[in-house]
């Protein structure tokens, strides 16, 4: 791995632990940066979201900013799919669903601008548990699952912006997203080690700088104002749409 390639996972690790969002640039980041086809890189990152989800998740924990009320219909509904989305990875050329995908994103991050948002996500507290919410929250892992498993870009960066958009703090949002990439990277994985498309030591390479930055994410999260955290969550989740727009137009 190359010096370039090990600060461009840092910095990735960096943003995955702060605000959720970033893992959609390692499978280029990997195709590019060694050579290997980008099949190859979306399996090979998704493995290593497996552990950057775990690191994240206990510096979350650690410091009381996961909501397990809310982890567990989301992660469900993602251990349901991410196994299909990968699968299908392997059928598909899918420059539709990039395109699909990028929309989403940019209306959820344009969503999350507006001030009535902007006041609910940064509110203290979550909504009261109900059966709408818990239907909601399991919809939208089973629709981050299979867009993990599909793409290899990571559960938060689809989990976090549907959360914000229905109405969850941001810390909560972001907090759910590191239990979220871990299900949904260990349901993705399981299908790509049949199909062999997994470079173990690039893996471990990257997944060691990622690591780090996660942890130094998590820790520069909890100590910035929530309406500025907001704001990077909603420019980050523009920006990731338009870089799947890039990526879609380019598969035409």
């Amino acid at each position: 791995m190359t010096i370039q390639l090990a600060l461009v996972c840092l910095a990735i690790g960096l943003l995955v632990g702060a605000v959720g969002i970033g893992g959609m640039l390692l499978p280029s980041a990997l195709s590019v940066g060694t050579g290997i086809a980008i099949h190859q890189g979306m399996a090979t990152a998704l493995l290593t979201f497996v552990f950057t989800g775990l690191a994240g998740t206990l510096a979350f924990q650690r410091r009381g900013s996961i909501d397990w009320t809310l982890a567990r219909p989301l992660t469900l509904g993602v251990a349901a799919t991410a196994w299909a989305g990968a699968w299908t990875s392997s059928l598909l050329d899918a420059p539709a669903l990039s395109l699909t995908l990028a929309a989403l994103i940019v209306a959820a991050g344009l969503y999350t601008l507006h001030d009535g948002a902007a006041k609910r996500a940064t509110a203290a507290a979550t909504p009261a548990p109900t059966r709408r919410r818990w239907l909601l929250l399991a919809a939208a892992g089973a629709a981050t699952g299979f867009v993990s498993g599909l793409t290899g870009v990571g559960g938060p960066v689809l989990s976090v912006p549907l959360m914000l958009a229905l109405g969850f703090p941001v810390l909560a949002s972001i907090g759910v997203g590191q239990v979220v990439q871990v299900v949904g990277a260990l349901s993705g994985t399981a299908a790509n080690l049949s199909l062999g498309t997994i470079d173990f030591e690039l893996a471990a390479q990257a997944g060691a700088f990622e690591i780090a930055g996660v942890v130094a994410g998590a820790a520069l999260i909890h100590r910035v104002d929530l309406r500025l955290a907001q704001r990077c969550v909603a420019a980050l989740c523009i920006v990731a749409g338009m870089a799947f727009m890039l990526r879609g137009a380019a598969l035409y």
